[in-house]
């Protein structure tokens, strides 16, 4: 890349401002932020002016990275080339150094910042007081909150909920409560934050009275406390050991907040910790039971715990923690826990194996899955003894054969499922279909789905679909409708990867015919609707096509079968105008995407934001920076969000056709959106 700067330098050619800010911006995504660094460096040596966004995108990148030096060095860089540097930007920098402990270095900014003509915005001081605040620097902190008011600026809920957790942190609770009480009287509507991050203040200081009546008056006034609130409560009551309050408080919570991961191991750990190992482990399966991701170390720690206090775990025990070690990709420690079990003389239960099994063959272990499903019946669970290998038992077997491409072996236990008289279920047929159609023996799939039928069993959109993906892969594409459109008829609805790329069929007219013959209307004879018709409908309309060529972003050629369609009869909605709109300009197709944007609003359509901010940049690239502006403006009125990236693609446009009025107002707007991101990273 150095190379080939140095070569357009040599022969007297610029480097546009939207190729320099996107090769950053591309370094930056994939966190080569040395390489950027190093394009920026070249393009200064070889005296080309770095873009705008190019220096700002990197400098975000280097803050976050925890490199505030850097991006320091960076800010400095802008400024000697001639780049004015605004507020946002160095509130980026103040943040990203008093993080780092960098506290000298942050005031030097915020006192080079009073020292130019900038004013400091509400932004800056909400920043300051959160990070010194972090840094141990209540004073500072306090500082900047008095330094707000006395600028004629008013603290917003940002401000005064930071002040208050910097002093709850820092033990002044009484000033804490002060300043509360000061801005609940100042406002109408209660700061929900203000309230949970005082509840916490509470409960860190032990006052748990307080911390109860600060929930319910919270709670009474509309607002829902945070479930960080009752953790810190749940977690300071952990301390001073009182576990039946806790246990009450967390049954309490369940009607106001969700328990998160964090709420299930404070009550864990106080269990543990009381000795009621039993009762830790029922709090471990509820927390599964709510999908929610525990850590599975703990999970044998916890089962550590309850052999080292004298009890025996039994199969659940087992089964959770099996499963468990297999779903965080860590076979060894499962196979270890069911050897383990072994070793103890716990006997397991049908479910376990059958767990154990399944888990097995889905890491890919086919053998040993198999191994297992033959150590069954040596478990005793044998139709004589009045106990039979389930269905579920069989389909995993089937999966795990069908999904390592041995789908003949699949065959067999299917056979022996009809000798053993276990009914195969649509699980069981559809893991061999789908293995079939994978290796392109189409004929036995079918008949396979056809035995499926006559046996009475309710076949699903995945059985379907396995069909349809394999007849349409190698040209099969009148069967794949065939089926298409049966599956239609018993009310499923098909979904785009039953159209994706690959499959779609070549003609409009067929595709139109499909859509017709399922749901009646012209051409298609008697109306034969499903019981889900309107769903299926959508399903199979333009917009599934489009969206069917949505991921591979063939727009154009969407664009040209769209139209195609319409000759057909089928009119598109106000869903796939705006995708139209904005695949055409991601792909560079302007003059296409701005004739579709005016059709839509003639024939009375809203563009939607992602159509507006797709014009923009498209139009921005394609340097027609003034009809990229008038997009702008319109987006403006309609109300509709302008995102960072449009706007940056406009302001190189703008600043390199040198319309520098327009170029004012789209960096004022760029500012203010700034502005509001830094405000919600701070909230």
């Amino acid at each position: 890349m150095e190379k080939v700067i140095e070569e357009m330098s040599v022969l007297g050619y610029g480097v546009p401002n939207p190729a320099c800010a996107d090769l950053v911006a591309a370094l930056v995504r994939t966190r080569r932020l040395d390489d950027a660094e190093r394009v920026i460096g070249a393009m200064r040596r070889l005296k080309f002016r770095p873009a705008f966004s190019a220096y700002t995108v990197l400098i975000g990148a280097m803050a976050e990275a925890r490199r505030p030096e850097r991006a320091l060095e960076l800010l400095r860089q802008m400024q000697e080339v001639g780049y004015e540097v605004g507020v946002p930007l160095f509130t980026t920098l103040v943040r990203a150094l008093a993080r780092e402990g960098r506290v000298e270095g942050a005031l030097a900014l915020v006192d080079e910042v009073k020292g130019s003509c900038l004013e400091p915005d509400i932004v800056l001081y909400n920043v300051c007081i959160d990070c010194f605040g972090k840094a141990g620097s209540v004073d500072m902190a306090w500082k900047f909150f008095h330094e707000l008011k006395s600028q004629g600026l008013k603290p917003d809920d940002v401000s005064y909920t930071s002040m208050i957790w910097v002093l709850c942190k820092a033990g002044r609770l009484s000033e804490a409560e002060e300043l509360f009480g000061q801005m609940e009287t100042e406002r109408a509507v209660p700061c929900a934050y203000a309230y949970n991050t005082m509840i916490m203040g509470y409960g860190s200081a032990g006052q748990f009275e307080n911390a109860y009546k600060l929930l319910d008056q919270l709670k009474e006034r509309g607002c829902i406390p945070s479930v960080v609130s009752f953790n810190s409560i749940l977690t300071c009551l952990g301390k001073k050991r009182k576990v039946d309050e806790a246990l009450t408080l967390f049954e309490a919570m369940k009607k106001d907040a969700e328990p998160n991961s964090s709420t299930y191991n404070i009550i864990i750990d106080m269990l543990c910790m009381a000795g009621t190992v039993e009762e830790a482990y029922m709090i471990r399966d509820e927390m599964e039971r709510a999908g929610k991701k525990g850590n599975v170390d703990d999970a044998y720690r916890l089962f550590e715990n309850m052999l080292d206090t004298g009890h025996n775990a039994n199969p659940v025990v087992y089964t959770s923690l099996i499963r468990n070690f297999f779903m965080h990709g860590r076979k060894e420690d499962g196979h270890k826990i069911f050897k383990e079990m072994n070793r103890r003389g716990c006997q397991p239960d049908l479910t376990l194996l059958n767990t154990y099994m399944d888990c097995v063959f889905k890491a890919g272990d086919v053998e040993k899955g198999r191994a297992i499903f033959e150590d069954i019946k040596g478990y005793g669970f044998l139709p004589d003894q009045g106990f039979a290998l389930d269905a579920r038992a069989y389909n995993a077997v089937v999966d795990g054969f069908c999904k390592s491409g041995k789908v003949d072996k699949a065959y067999e236990v299917l056979a022996e499922m009809k000798v053993k008289r276990v009914a195969p279920t649509v699980a069981t047929y559809g893991s061999i279909i789908d293995g079939l159609a994978k290796i392109d023996r189409l004929d036995e799939a079918y008949m396979l789905f056809e035995e499926a039928k006559s046996k009475g069993i309710e076949l699903n959109v995945i059985v379907y679909s396995s069909l349809i993906d394999g007849f349409g892969k190698v040209g099969r594409i009148d069967e794949a409708y065939l089926i298409l459109e049966e599956m239609m008829k018993k009310g499923l609805t098909p979904n785009v990867y039953n159209v994706r790329q690959g499959e779609i069929p070549r003609s409009p007219r067929r595709w139109a015919e499909a859509y017709r013959g399922a749901y009646g209307g012209k051409g298609g004879g008697e109306s034969r609707a499903p019981p889900r018709a309107h769903q299926g409908r959508e399903s199979l309309s333009p917009e599934v096509l489009v969206a069917a060529f949505h991921k591979p972003k063939k727009y154009n050629k969407a664009f040209v079968f769209w139209q195609e369609m319409q000759k057909q009869g089928l009119v598109p909605n106000v869903v796939t105008y705006p995708t139209m709109i904005s695949g055409l300009a991601k792909v560079g197709n302007i003059t296409d995407a701005c004739s579709l944007f005016e059709r839509f609003k003639a024939n009375g359509g809203i563009p939607d934001a992602a159509s507006f901010n797709a014009l923009i940049e498209g139009m921005s690239h394609a340097n027609r920076a003034i009809e990229a502006y008038h997009v702008f403006e319109e987006t403006r009125l309609q109300g509709c969000r302008i995102n960072v990236k449009a706007c940056i693609s406009l302001l190189d446009a703008l600043n390199k056709a040198e319309c520098l009025e327009q170029a004012v107002v789209v960096g004022a707007v760029l500012r203010e959106i700034a502005k509001s991101q830094h405000a919600s990273r701070s909230l």
